[in-house]
């Protein structure tokens, strides 16, 4: 697939997760094969406004890419003098949230609510694409609601615009991540345009990665939950895609290593305070569905180091023999 001038290779990229896929966490999904990554939406408003906190979610390594960053607002000039200020970090391309659900980004008019103005949608995308020297693609939801179905048109007239691609989530706002994933909505936005168009919603494993490109003729994939807890369902995709071959889950102690690894960087990267608090979460997601994960749930939610993160590891290694 081609997003723009920019070659990717594979099957699957890692979804722009706001509060989880962070640099450790895009780094470790690039190193099971995941074909690009996006950073955390950034508020284009604050990075106008030079707010640090913003700008430190635009921050890139070399070991992620290729990388895009993502930008979220309302307001056109806001948003192409954020997306110039944006390049400063060397994104591979630029991605528009026009997916986000929460109620404090779709309630100020960015994110998902776009989706209710796709006039206003498209003149972001315009002036985004005027503003910078890389690819703009956008990531939007089937619609706003079940009255609202209107991601074909929105995307046509993104594609006028001058989006190299779109990334299409299978559900409205109003579902938010609740079942079910519309693949023929999905597939209506392949339709609708000639730029690559990637689809995104419960896509988990192999098995389930193929359905969703044979249920919805689109270019790529891309993982969202999919993958935390789970950063090797990229090499699964990769391994049933290229050679047909359905690899099982880790043994548990490979499991727990790369939840070490991965709470590990977090920490290198933010420090052990505010790295351990978000371990949690993380831990809880690496653990989910393994013999006895309820019993280990109350130590994960008071977690405070990595010692005890280790001990963790140990005992859920043991529990499962």
């Amino acid at each position: 697939m081609k997003i723009g001038n920019l070659k990717i290779e594979g099957h699957a990229a890692l979804a722009p997760m706001a509060g989880v896929a962070d640099r450790a966490l895009r780094e470790l999904c690039v190193s099971y094969g995941a074909s690009y990554v996006i950073g955390e939406m950034a508020s284009s408003k604050g990075i106008s406004m030079q707010d640090r906190k913003s700008a430190s979610l635009l921050q890139l390594s070399e070991a992620e890419r290729p990388a895009g960053v993502q930008l979220f607002g309302d307001d056109p000039q806001i948003m192409a003098r954020a997306a110039e200020m944006a390049m400063a970090y060397a994104p591979d391309f630029l991605d528009i949230n026009m997916g986000c659900p929460a109620p404090k980004v779709a309630g100020n008019g960015g994110g998902s609510a776009l989706m209710k103005r796709p006039e206003l949608a498209a003149e972001i995308v315009e002036a985004c694409v005027r503003a910078v020297p890389v690819p703009v693609t956008v990531k939007m939801r089937i619609g706003w609601d079940e009255t609202q179905l209107n991601a074909p048109y929105l995307a046509k007239l993104c594609a006028q615009a001058g989006a190299a691609a779109i990334t299409v989530h299978g559900r409205t706002r109003v579902q938010m991540y609740a079942p079910p994933v519309h693949t023929d909505r999905i597939r209506e936005v392949k339709q609708a345009v000639h730029i690559p168009v990637i689809a995104n919603g419960d896509v988990t494993d192999g098995v389930s990665a193929k359905e969703m490109l044979e249920k919805t003729g689109c270019d790529f994939l891309m993982v969202g939950r999919g993958a935390l807890g789970r950063p090797w369902v990229f090499e699964q995709i990769s391994a049933y895609f290229d050679r047909g071959e359905m690899l099982p889950e880790p043994p548990i102690e490979e499991q727990m290593r790369v939840m070490l690894s991965h709470v590990e960087k977090i920490c290198a990267y933010k420090g052990d305070y505010i790295g351990m608090r978000e371990a949690r979460k993380h831990a809880a997601w690496y653990i989910r569905g393994i013999h006895g994960a309820a019993a280990f749930r109350s130590r994960i939610g008071a977690l405070s180091s990595l010692e005890e993160l280790y001990a963790l590891a140990r005992d859920v290694i043991r529990a499962a023999q």
